[in-house]
């Protein structure tokens, strides 16, 4: 049948109209001329589909826009131009085959296909900004979205050709085409969507430059000695990566813990990289880094006192990111941070590092002294790390929950590990598997510590190591294997 034998009947009630172009469109998608049999291509119908295929792509780039971003006129424009040339098409076919009817039927059928389309990836995006899709699908997403826009304009085509009657070779020509050409302006004009991020250069204020010194070094005055004869806890936060907030959210919640649940409160340092506290917090930088364990190292009494350090940030193997634009830092990796560690002359250590293959900082700051936990394996992932986020995964575990409610931390960490575990699976998520991994010598101490962080009112730890028989003599033993905590994989 020629397409100058087409004809539609438009119904009486805009709502059947409205449902017969849904149909008609479902059977496109399937590649089934039934389209033909249900559209209804009227003005009105034209009208109401431009509108809603507008508002539903303007929704999806809204909730794909990264914060900051602006209405993008361009963007519009980009959008705009295939319904455009759709329209114009289906004007040329029908001068072609005289049939008026035609006018508006590829452009309907198109502009509805459009629609789902949007609100599907919409619903995905959705999803995808509250982490609650399986983390091996935001790789694959742009690919899905593409594959939606090829799908609508080639089901098009293919209809048509079949009601054409063209032969087979040459509608896998158009095709292949369409399909080239959809893809390289799909390509082109991916940095032009509706809502798009304007690009700002970090810019570093003249009164941060000046302050930044005094901060660091007021920061390290107001560490206090520690008292001869009494097991004092020292703690330092380190958040690494300036662009996200999580990062320096965590920290400084994981301090307020320390200095008041802990009593830590004059004995704490927090380096901090973020793209807003230039002028109120020291960034973490190696220098300020080493400063800072050297400073701690002096007031402490290295025989009884324990310093506490958790680091946060994105991470690669042997490597935790220090970044805070414009500023150039180096990044953060586990052999510096030992050789940092062991020049302060801090003997006893926990040591926390939330990033992506933490686990891999383990076999490098382990010693006989030293406990470290990792918020992942050396070769996982670890999750949670959004600007909307206040923790991350393993922090909102770890901190927030589990060192709150136990008394010990392996009991926290085994009860973190289990809540994380709990929350990838819900995600769907490849597991982090955190890492817990205690020296010999702590494996002793640690209960003893423990008691003087948990519980306020019992002997100085001093005694109790002296009691235990513990050799506090040397300061940098060499490194023997590692005591693992029951339980670890």
């Amino acid at each position: 049948m020629s397409l100058a034998s087409l004809k539609t009947v438009s119904l009486q009630r805009f709502s059947l109209n409205f449902a017969a172009n849904i149909i008609a469109t479902l059977w496109m998608l399937v590649g089934s001329t039934r389209a033909f049999s249900w559209v209804k291509p009227t003005f009105i119908q034209f009208a109401v589909f431009a509108l809603l295929a507008l508002g539903s792509n303007v929704l999806f780039s809204w909730l794909a826009a990264e914060n900051g971003s602006v209405f993008n006129e361009q963007g519009l424009v980009s959008y705009l131009i295939w319904p455009m040339i759709i329209l114009l098409g289906g004007i040329i076919l029908a001068r072609r085959a005289s049939n008026q009817a035609l006018v508006f039927v590829p452009v309907v059928l198109w502009l509805v296909a459009d629609t789902l389309s949007a609100l599907l990836q919409s619903l995905v995006q959705f999803l995808g900004s509250h982490s609650w899709l399986p983390d091996w699908s935001y790789s694959f997403l742009p690919i899905l979205f593409l594959l939606l826009f090829l799908w609508q304009t080639l089901a098009l085509l293919w209809i048509f050709s079949r009601r054409l009657r063209i032969p087979w070779w040459e509608r896998i020509l158009v095709l292949l085409g369409a399909v080239a050409l959809l893809t390289i302006w799909q390509r082109n004009v991916a940095d032009q969507p509706i809502f798009k991020q304007i690009p700002i250069e970090p810019v570093l204020e003249e009164a941060a430059l000046y302050k930044q010194p005094r901060l660091l070094q007021n920061a390290l005055n107001s560490i206090d000695p520690g008292i001869t004869g009494k097991t004092d806890w020292y703690f330092m936060g380190v958040a690494g990566f300036s662009e996200q907030n999580v990062f320096r959210s965590e920290i400084n919640k994981v301090r307020e813990l320390f200095d008041v649940r802990f009593g830590t409160s004059g004995r704490s340092l927090a380096l901090i990289n973020n793209t807003y506290s230039w002028l109120d917090e020291p960034v973490a930088t190696k220098t300020s880094i080493l400063r800072g364990l050297k400073k701690i190292g002096q007031q402490m009494n290295t025989d009884e006192d324990v310093l506490f350090m958790t680091l946060s940030s994105h991470g690669t193997e042997d490597l935790m990111q220090l970044a805070n634009p414009p500023l150039a830092m180096e990044n953060l990796d586990a052999a510096w941070l030992r050789e940092a560690l062991d020049a302060s002359g801090i003997r006893w250590r926990v040591i926390v590092v939330s990033a992506c293959y933490s686990g891999s900082f383990i076999d490098e700051l382990a010693s006989p002294t030293t406990v470290v936990i990792t918020a992942s394996a050396a070769d996982k992932m670890s999750f949670g790390c959004t600007n909307t986020a206040e923790m991350t995964y393993f922090g909102q575990a770890f901190f927030a929950e589990s060192l709150r409610s136990n008394t010990s931390f392996a009991a926290a960490f085994k009860d973190a590990r289990r809540r994380i575990s709990e929350r990838e699976n819900l995600m769907g998520f490849e597991p982090s598997e955190p890492q817990m991994a205690i020296g010999s010598l702590m494996e002793t101490a640690l209960p003893a510590f423990e008691q003087v962080l948990f519980d306020k009112t019992r002997p100085p730890v001093a005694r109790i190591i002296e009691r235990a028989g513990i050799d506090t003599a040397p300061k940098n033993a060499a490194r023997p294997a590692v005591a693992a905590i029951d339980e670890i994989r």
